[in-house]
């Protein structure tokens, strides 16, 4: 409930606030708020454990970290997701009605990557991650405290693969 909202919110506001509009970016101090009364009540996951070593290692903001991966992880995990896609993309704004459930997962990160895209977030690590740094980043990722909240479970050689798909 409160991640459905907060991605509601957060769609309406991200464009406006990346302007420097001030309803935009109150907008998106509810919107964080929102998400993170969510975060508390079910966790995270694969998303922002791939993103805490980005920051640790080659400081990059967690934000932007979390943007640029958050597609790559929606595809992964779709399978696992049951209809929530459906009311991630619903939440964005998509138009479901008669959509199967492969076009509703699609539309849904499909909507996510132009939001991503029409606020500047890169669209991939090509100019973060070093292939040598894969192994430290993927056995970090499957250490961190966030994993163990992805819907699908995972391992070293898949992540590594997911950090290989985006540089």
């Amino acid at each position: 409930m409160f991640h459905i909202k907060a991605v509601e919110i957060i769609t309406k506001s991200l464009r406006k606030a990346v302007e420097n509009d001030p309803k935009g970016r109150e907008g998106m101090a509810l919107g964080q708020y929102v998400a993170g009364m969510g975060f508390s009540n079910v966790g995270l996951g694969l998303v922002h454990s791939m993103a805490h070593p980005l920051g640790a290692l080659y400081d990059t903001p967690h934000g932007v970290a979390n943007a640029i991966i958050l597609p790559t992880v929606m595809e992964y995990n779709a399978p696992y997701t049951g209809t929530k896609y459906k009311d991630i993309a619903e939440a964005m704004g998509v138009d479901t009605s008669g959509m199967s459930q492969e076009e509703y997962r699609k539309a849904a990160i499909t909507a996510v990557k132009k939001l991503s895209s029409d606020v500047g977030t890169p669209a991939d690590l090509k100019a973060i991650v070093k292939e040598e740094d894969l192994d430290f980043l993927s056995e970090s990722d499957l250490a961190d405290a966030c994993c163990p909240g992805n819907p699908r479970e995972t391992s070293v050689e898949e992540i590594k693969a997911l950090y290989r798909s985006l540089i």
